[in-house]
């Protein structure tokens, strides 16, 4: 119940506190057993109505304390309107070297927020599919929550 109640507090915040400019931004659940599993692909479908403008894609990264690594790996299919893939690898920086988690904090749940493109050009207005996997040599990656899309219009 106190788990439930922290979650919804979160994202209370996190829907209050939507940025100027903000065009997307979608998060989606990996487990109830706070794990990531290799099998467990999430997909996103943005929408980008004005490909003449730049934008700032960002990945969210919703974690627990106990979550092991420096990093979250991730692998991110971008489909085009048209069919034109794209495949990219990110390391999304969850804690310091010194093992300080990175983040808003929000009792032993941690949102983080990665900007993986800015300044972004869409080849063509549409909507863009974004299919995103963990890419970590481990399966499942323990204390992971949610990983999420963002779109913002370039400032």
């Amino acid at each position: 119940m106190k788990r439930l109640i922290t979650l919804i507090a979160v994202s209370v915040s996190l829907i209050a506190c939507q940025p100027e400019g903000r065009v997307y931004v979608e998060h989606q659940e990996l487990s109830a057993e706070l794990e990531w599993l290799k099998s467990d692909v999430k997909t996103f479908k943005v929408p980008v109505e004005d490909n003449a403008v730049n934008y700032n894609l960002s990945l969210s990264f919703r974690y627990a304390t106990g979550y092991q690594y420096e990093t979250a790996n991730v692998k991110v299919t971008e489909t085009s309107p048209s069919g034109v893939e794209t495949v990219n690898e990110y390391e999304l920086t969850v804690r310091t070297p010194e093992g300080d988690y990175l983040g808003e904090a929000g009792l032993d749940i941690w949102d983080s927020e990665h900007l993986v493109e800015a300044n972004k050009q869409y080849a063509e207005s549409g909507t863009y599919t974004y299919v995103i996997e963990q890419n970590t040599p481990v399966d499942p990656l323990n204390f992971a929550m949610e990983i999420g899309v963002i779109l913002d219009k370039a400032k």
